[in-house]
């Protein structure tokens, strides 16, 4: 079968066991997508570590007859496709027999709910996710309450299939692993940590086509600039995310 694992063997002395590692195990029609841009950067080198792995399971497979047809007509009429509900599900627990029972299977659609950095950091915390990537019309409604999937949204818009989504997510949850991002300290002033966007950034040169980096930056006082870059995390966020600022004072 299609199925395919993404470790790089060589550096596993990094890592104690390679059950350790965090594991996307994706669910896919083009799984030769992947590992794609994960694969660069900091994602791709944390998963020549063994920080993180990466299995794909070719969902044709998993068809029932010589043609490897995986979709039919939708019941009651209406355009397109639908993948069917035995294809989908076969794949599934063939997945699930070399996964942890209590990961999160993952189906992305964009009815889902939204995704998060706090959902990021949830799933984060766990072994791994098992990732169906949708195509045509979606996928019978069935295989999503048999297998319990979390359906999950990276916006209000649609695509021509899961797999781009499912980088989105796994790329937002590996960063948040120990030892992928090398000053750890950054993801704790990133946008939305703390329920706001991020205050600006500036470096060098000190002043670039008549624009000055403001001077509260390099005054040395860090009281004083934390408290700038939080005015102006709030200004911003009450401008371009009056939603989250709502949130927060909800919270608060």
């Amino acid at each position: 079968m299609g199925h395919c694992i993404f470790r790089a063997e060589t550096r596993l002395n990094r890592r104690a066991t390679l059950t350790s590692a965090w594991t996307a195990r994706i669910i896919s029609l083009y799984p030769e997508l992947f590992p794609g841009p994960l694969g660069a950067s900091v994602t791709g080198r944390a998963l020549e570590e063994g920080i993180w792995s990466l299995e794909t399971t070719q969902l044709r497979d998993f068809a029932h007859d010589r043609h490897g047809s995986v979709d039919a007509a939708p019941a009651g009429g209406g355009p397109g496709m639908v993948l069917r509900a035995d294809v989908v599900g076969a794949a599934i627990e063939h997945v699930r027999t070399s996964a942890d029972t209590d990961i999160p299977a993952i189906y992305l659609s964009p009815r889902g709910e939204p995704f998060t950095q706090e959902l990021a950091r949830e799933f984060s915390q766990g072994a791994g996710a098992i990732l169906l990537c949708g195509r045509f019309e979606g996928v019978d409604e069935r295989v999503i309450e048999q297998h319990r999937l979390r359906e999950i949204s990276i916006g209000d818009y649609v695509m021509t299939g899961g797999e781009l989504a499912a980088m989105v997510l796994i790329d937002s949850v590996v960063r948040l692993l120990p030892g992928v991002v090398g000053d750890e300290r950054s993801l704790g002033e990133e946008s939305f940590q703390a329920g706001l966007l991020e205050y600006p950034q500036y470096t060098k040169p000190r002043s670039w086509e008549g624009l000055e980096i403001p001077e509260v930056l390099l005054s040395g006082d860090h009281g004083r600039i934390a408290d700038w870059r939080l005015a102006q995390s709030k200004e911003i966020t009450a401008k371009r995310r009056p939603d989250l600022m709502a949130r927060k004072k909800d919270k608060e």
